[in-house]
């Protein structure tokens, strides 16, 4: 059983720092996505453990192993990239014995985890394919076998569903949960600019924004419980709304409301998502005009403006939808609103 273990890990190019004093612990056999926008620093924490880059300050553990100065291929890392870099010229079950090979395993272990790994991914009628025979979800599934043939500790995965179509994107989700399920014992690192896939498939998620860890806990307290505006509104979508708090309660542009929960501080940011949101007269009604509607299929998106600000419903699908321009009443139960500090999150 192995884990991962950033101790104070800061990583700086050119006297630019691009990951600030990372402190995270991977528990063995945990699925951590690290889930943030282009340039927040999950990438580099990601090449840091597979030994791509060498923090400035801080250490890495791998299992109790201190390998912040060891080579790549000594951490008995598993690797996944974006674009897959199977080698064109080999075939599948020679691109997927590339690591052990170069580990000098024997050749019969090598046939042996060859085998294993194709069968898992379910790629064995592939085997003797080149990979421009493959569409890019087969590619996919061959470049995660490789990763998987050398048995690491970790795997690591850098968003390695960003080149897929939705369809799938959705498909290799429940492989890759599924891979989870089979591999207990291994600890995966997922990062990914997508939230979909962080709270499907992540035990944990890690939320990331300009090199620092914004957040982190299971996906279930991240949606619905986020500790901060940044995590409220990467984190799933999420209707922002300034508020005022006093002895008397909580109100919203002179509208009195009625919140869950205890707050300390004059100004806060109440935090109410979507489809917590109905449409008419009920408890913490605001009135406001209807600014646009969204037909999503099995529901609708209302976008109102309240008072100044952009309030989102989302609704089972209306048979008539209010238009642009229509009033509009909207209404979300106390228990479905979290208060959070002003601005917290955007330091």
């Amino acid at each position: 059983m192995t884990g991962i273990r950033f101790d104070s890990v800061s990583v700086a190019y050119d006297g630019t720092t691009v990951l600030d004093s990372l402190d995270l612990a991977v528990g063995p056999g945990e699925v951590m996505a690290l889930l943030g926008p282009s340039g927040s620093g999950k990438t580099t924490a990601l090449r840091a453990v597979a030994g791509f880059v060498r923090p400035s300050s801080g250490r890495v553990f791998i299992g109790d192993r201190d390998v912040t100065g060891l080579a790549p291929h000594r951490r008995g890392v598993g690797m996944v990239v974006q674009q897959y870099a199977l080698f064109p010229h080999l075939r599948v079950d020679a691109n997927v014995a590339f690591g052990l090979k170069a580990r000098r395993t024997p050749r019969a272990t090598v046939a042996e985890r060859v085998a294993e790994a194709l069968e898992m991914t379910g790629m064995s009628a592939f085997a003797r394919r080149y990979p421009r025979e493959l569409s890019g979800g087969q590619q996919q599934r061959v470049a995660i076998a490789r990763a998987l043939a050398i048995r690491p500790g970790v795997l690591l995965l850098d968003e390695p569903l960003s080149a897929l179509d939705a369809r799938l994107r959705s498909d290799m989700l429940a492989e890759l949960a599924r891979l989870h399920r089979e591999l207990p014992s291994v600890s995966m690192v997922y990062v990914t600019h997508d939230q979909v896939e962080a709270l499907t498939l992540a035990d944990r998620v890690a939320v990331m924004d300009r090199a620092r860890l914004r957040d982190c806990g299971t996906p279930q307290e991240l949606y619905r419980s986020p500790r901060t505006e940044f995590t409220a509104s990467f984190v799933g979508s999420a209707n922002l709304l300034p508020v005022t708090v006093a002895d008397d309660g909580v109100s919203f542009a002179g509208t009195p409301l009625s919140v869950s929960g205890t707050f300390s501080g004059a100004a806060a940011t109440l935090c109410v998502r979507p489809h917590l949101v109905g449409l008419g007269d009920g408890p913490n009604a605001l009135r406001g005009t209807v600014s646009e509607v969204q037909w999503r299929g099995a529901t609708h998106r209302v976008c109102a403006d309240v008072s100044g600000h952009r309030l989102l419903a989302d609704v089972r699908e209306l048979r008539d939808p209010p238009r642009p321009g229509a009033p509009v009443t909207l209404h979300f139960a106390p228990e479905d609103a979290v208060l959070l500090p002003a601005g917290a999150g955007h330091a």
